[in-house]
């Protein structure tokens, strides 16, 4: 669809993504991102925390699961998706919810050091520095 607004959020999972399946088998995980701006007070000569921003997102299938077991509470993400509003009555009021169909989301290496390893992926072979004994037992080094 055209028009919908694309949104990237860097926070902190308030909790460990809630990873669920639809009676159809589908992943989703569900999850917040709390966002803290910072600005510089130069009255004061510190750093002032704003109004935190809690996004409520969602992932889907494959990634969800992805996400569900490589992500935890407290570790700092990017996360990036179409803001999306959704309308729905509860005890005869009507409310509004806006949140995030997440496209993709990631660690940020900002302050930590992520290690990451491809779903499925082959392990390469340990490459043998002794270029000598590259060929094997029965070939000769000269």
């Amino acid at each position: 669809m055209s028009n919908e607004p694309i949104l990237t959020v860097v926070g902190n999972l308030t909790a460990d993504p809630d990873l669920k399946f639809t009676p159809g088998g589908a992943a989703v995980a569900n999850f917040t991102v709390a966002s803290t701006p910072r600005s510089f007070d130069k009255a004061s000569g510190q750093w002032v925390d704003g109004e935190p921003l809690f996004m409520r997102c969602s992932l889907w299938r494959e990634a969800a699961e992805n996400a569900a077991e490589s992500l935890k509470k407290g570790q700092r993400v990017i996360v990036t998706g179409k803001l999306i509003s959704r309308s729905y009555e509860k005890d005869g009021a009507k409310k509004t919810v806006v949140e995030l169909a997440v496209d993709e989301i990631g660690p940020s290496v900002r302050y930590a050091v992520v290690v990451t390893d491809k779903k499925g992926a082959a392990k390469p072979k340990p490459v043998d520095s002794d270029p000598w004994t590259a060929g094997g037992d029965d070939v000769a080094p000269f």
